[in-house]
Parts: structure tokens; C-alpha cells; sequence
């Protein structure tokens, strides 16, 4: 799966600190104005920064840094890790992968790789070509969202059916049984996110 083009321009220094200024300032609902006044700039001037506008002292950004209580070697931490974030998956690239349903002749591609103990979701292309009667049944952690783009068929949530046409989008607790219940018209393409973070995470 390709990561991002190396030949792509990253952020330009002044680009990457005014980013994380406002971030940092936003994240603290301080006013443009307080942070100027107490870190002895004018406010066109911390605007300036706030926007990439312009490049500043040293000085200047250690004073911010005062201000915003985090210490300059974090404002910088991340500038040299910019390339690596995003993970681009090319149309029909996904990785197969192999599920409950694919004996039954699903096909299910993996979108992201954010796999393993510490994964926080996953995201998979369904796609049934067969109009058979026999479904497989699901039951797993986390939050399951269905987006229907080709297609129509019934879901099945507990005791629950759906009626889906392209288009629709489903949201359910994955650990209550579920999956189709009748396949309408194939094909079907079906994008299918879990979710696997708490709210005691």
C-alpha cells in the first residue's frame, strides 16, 4: 500500500509552527490577544505567526512557548515526521482478507492496516456477488458503520431487519449478532468500519 509521494513539498517551518501555535492556543481557549500582551508581542504580529505569514526569532517563539506552558523541543517534535502519517490505498488495492463470510463467497479487502491489540478501528470493501440464502452471523467488539454504495439487501441487527439501498448508512453495538439477512440485487459493495475505541479509553 503506498504512503504518501516523497516528492510531495512537506509544511514549510514557518507553515509548521504557526499550526501548532494556534493549536496549542486553541486547545487552551486563549484569546490572540492575551497570548500577545503576555508574551510582549503585538497581536498583528502573533497573527503573523498564527498564519505562516511570516518567519520569527527564536526569542519570540520561546516567549510563546512560556506562554502556551509547553516547553520549544515539543514544538519542534514532530516537524521531521511529517512524510509518514497518511497510508493511501489505490481503488481494488486493499489487502484480502480472509472473514466468516468469505467460504460463502464474499470477498472482503482490508482498508488500513490498524491491526493488533492496540488497533483502534478497521475498514473493509464487501463485496457479494452471489444471491445465495445462506448468511454468515457476526458478533464482535467495538461499533460497526455500514455504508451501502452498490446494491440492496436486508441487515439483520438481533432481532432487527434493515432494509438498505445504495446509499444508506447503518450504525450498530457489534457485539448484538448481525449481517445480511437477504441479498436484493448484486452486486454489492459495502464499506464496513469498526470502531474498537471505549469511552474508557
Amino acid at each position: 500500500m503506498p504512503r504518501a509521494d516523497d516528492q510531495e513539498p512537506r509544511l514549510k517551518l514557518e507553515q509548521y509552527l504557526g499550526i501548532q501555535i494556534r493549536k496549542q492556543r486553541q486547545a487552551q481557549d486563549l484569546k490572540l490577544a492575551d497570548v500577545a500582551r503576555i508574551a510582549g508581542i503585538s497581536q498583528g504580529m502573533l497573527s503573523k505567526i498564527d498564519n505562516a505569514q511570516v518567519s520569527t526569532s527564536l526569542d519570540t517563539l520561546s516567549r510563546l512557548c512560556d506562554v502556551l506552558g509547553i516547553p520549544m523541543s515539543k514544538l519542534f517534535s514532530q516537524y521531521d515526521q511529517q512524510g509518514g502519517g497518511a497510508l493511501l490505498v489505490k481503488a481494488h488495492e486493499g489487502l484480502e482478507v480472509v472473514r466468516r463470510g468469505t467460504d460463502k463467497g464474499h470477498t472482503y479487502h482490508l482498508l488500513n492496516h490498524v491491526r493488533g491489540p492496540k488497533r483502534s478501528f478497521e475498514a473493509y470493501m464487501v463485496s457479494m456477488d452471489d444471491a445465495s440464502e445462506e448468511f454468515p452471523t457476526f458478533s464482535h467488539p467495538g461499533t460497526e458503520f455500514l455504508f451501502l454504495l452498490e446494491g440492496a439487501l436486508t441487515y439483520r441487527h438481533g432481532d432487527q431487519l434493515y432494509a438498505m439501498e445504495a446509499g444508506d448508512s447503518l450504525t450498530f453495538e457489534a457485539d448484538i449478532p448481525h449481517g445480511p439477512e437477504q441479498l436484493a440485487q448484486v452486486p454489492i459493495r459495502l464499506l464496513s468500519v469498526v470502531n474498537y475505541s471505549s469511552n474508557d479509553d
